[in-house]
């Protein structure tokens, strides 16, 4: 948590002064945890204290239910039970479970120092705590049922639903994703998804569907994925903030006009009475909703377990529904509580959204950093004789065909904020582009791709074209980047007078710096490229060798490949 706080004065509670011992436990916890405090008085032996860290979408109902808990003085064990609920971002709590244990939550960053790990910790969504069970097993409980149900919406200001003709419909993905992409009324917004569930449960949908799309799947999710990226927050008020405040066109066109928003923040923002009220649009299929789930930490004390289930108990029934329906939110079956009123096209009851295992949750991050991290590429294209044979799953094209197909497609994912070059080898190398920002030189290497032709007679002068790109990249190292060279080969190296594997290999390893890591992505056509040759150059310096047997495929393999971790 921020700030400074004050331990409450036990006095104020009924309480006489404890044992010098006892009294400084509770005075750092206060120090730590102030948010909310309640807790039972009279005639107890000693107190079991619960720090409560809540996502605070519903930390209000939290303490609400815990205010009322305590008028029925529970106890453990003839000890009174005080409760600390404070309101704080499942990013920040995660952040600091793992810097207390010394592990590393890809992509999250560290922890702030002031947020301090809860004795119960109730996240957003269970997806926290998959990242973190992908992290170290033992980070976070196996049992921590879900609390309350918010699904995940798409925000459209009111005029924008109107002129798009979204106010009652639900769309799919696919009309969703060609709107962002091509319809100039929408200027969308994300909160970052390393650190947002809302975002991470968008770029989950979004991954589920790209294939459905086919060929133009990947085409329509990157861009999509840039356009959100273009509006990126860091936080959720930074976000929210950004929808227009009048219904002038002039503010709309400059305003955020679509953003994934759970139906809690879209709720709350509406009931503050705003000039431009937000539309909620459901798309098909339905993102995993916010589930806020309870855990109790590991390795608490006996007391303090048993308090925690004692109080997580409550957290249920029609009292607890309707405490959370007055803060916007659904009890965990989908069902709402008095006072909370659904849209026409939101779906009402339901059982609870299942989560992801870890690998479903990485793929979608993974996607985010594949189409989002500034990249410093040497993109390196074989155009010897061997590229003149056909692959017998491309419909008659040659390998030459299908790696200038596939290097355009990858071309076109490609964000403007990465720098590319160009060169083509058959016995030896030349330069067609160097590296260069692609918002200059987009259609300068679009245009020397296209030319490219197989040279009849040429061998193929993989090994030294390999090591002469791996110096290029390696002299220009930018910190600010990954740093790669991606091969797209059709055969094998058959230059009599280059150098063999094995002097590749030490070359590489020689020349390797491993403060300014590059790698070597190979992607082969066909099937005649030798993987375990392949494997042994890679291994050298860091990347990924793959086989495009389908060539449809390809595109999919350029995104895992950009995607590889560069070892910063």
């Amino acid at each position: 948590m921020r700030g400074r706080h004050r331990a409450t004065d036990l006095r104020s509670n009924g309480f006489v002064a404890l044992a010098a011992g006892m009294v400084l436990p509770l005075v750092v916890i206060g120090a730590v945890y102030s948010g909310y405090r309640v807790m039972s008085t009279s005639g107890c032996s000693g107190t079991v204290r619960l720090s409560v860290a809540a996502s605070p979408e519903i930390a209000p109902a939290i303490k609400d239910a815990a205010t009322r808990w305590l008028k029925t003085e529970p106890r453990v064990n003839n000890e009174c039970v005080a409760v600390d609920v404070a309101p704080v971002a499942s990013a920040e709590v995660a952040a600091a479970i793992a810097g207390e244990h010394g592990v590393n939550i890809p992509s999250l960053g560290q922890a702030d120092g002031k947020t301090h790990v809860p004795q119960v910790w109730i996240p957003d969504s269970s997806m926290w705590l998959q990242r973190m069970r992908a992290t170290r097993e033992d980070l976070v409980p196996q049992a921590t049922p879900s609390l309350a149900r918010s699904p995940i919406v798409l925000a459209v200001p009111e005029p924008t639903a109107k002129s798009l003709g979204w106010l009652e419909n639900k769309l799919t993905w696919k009309q969703v994703l060609q709107q962002i992409v091509g319809d100039t009324r929408i200027t969308p917004g994300i909160v970052d998804p390393n650190r947002d569930s809302v975002g991470v449960s968008t770029l989950v949908a979004m991954a589920s569907v790209r294939d459905q799309f086919g060929p133009e799947g990947d085409s329509l999710t990157v861009g999509a994925v840039k356009s959100l990226m273009t509006g990126k927050s860091e936080q959720p008020s930074g976000l929210i903030a950004r929808f227009p405040r009048d219904a002038d066109p002039r503010t709309l066109s400059t305003a955020v006009t679509l953003a994934p928003l759970s139906e809690q923040a879209l709720h709350a923002y509406n009931a503050g009475g705003p000039a431009v009220p937000l539309i909620a649009v459901y798309p098909d299929p339905a993102p995993i909703a916010l589930d806020f789930p309870y855990a109790a930490m590991p390795r608490l004390s006996p007391n303090r377990a048993a308090a925690a289930e004692q109080f997580r108990s409550v957290l249920t029934g029609s009292e607890f529904r309707n405490l959370l329906a007055a803060h916007h939110l659904r009890a965990n079956d989908g069902s709402v509580g008095v006072g909370m009123t659904l849209g026409p096209s939101a779906a009402s009851g339901g059982g609870v959204t299942p989560v992801p295992d870890p690998a479903v949750i990485n793929k979608a991050l993974q996607m985010w950093v594949e189409i989002t991290q500034p990249s410093r590429m040497l993109a390196v294209i074989d155009t010897s004789s061997a590229m003149k044979a056909s692959v017998p799953s491309a419909g008659g094209l040659t390998k030459g065909q299908v790696a200038v197909q596939a290097a355009q497609g990858g071309l076109d994912l490609f964000p403007d904020s990465w720098a590319v070059g160009l060169w083509s080898f058959s016995v030896g190398h030349r330069e067609l582009v160097p590296i260069g920002p692609l918002t200059a030189q987009r259609d300068q290497l679009r245009g020397a791709i296209g030319g490219l032709k197989p040279d009849t007679k040429g061998g193929s002068g993989l090994y030294d074209t390999i090591f002469a790109a791996y110096q290029t990249v390696q002299q220009g190292w930018d910190p600010g980047r990954g740093n790669s060279v991606v091969v797209i080969t059709g055969g094998r190296n058959n230059s009599p007078g280059g150098i063999s594997l094995d002097s590749l290999v030490g070359s590489l390893q020689q020349a390797e710096k491993p403060d300014q890591p590059v790698q070597i992505i190979i992607i082969g056509v066909g099937s005649e490229m030798n993987q375990a040759e392949m494997q042994k150059v890679v291994d050298a310096t860091g990347g990924a060798v793959f086989i495009a047997s389908d060539p449809s495929k390809i595109g999919e393999i350029f995104m895992r490949a950009l995607a590889l971790d560069d070892g910063r």
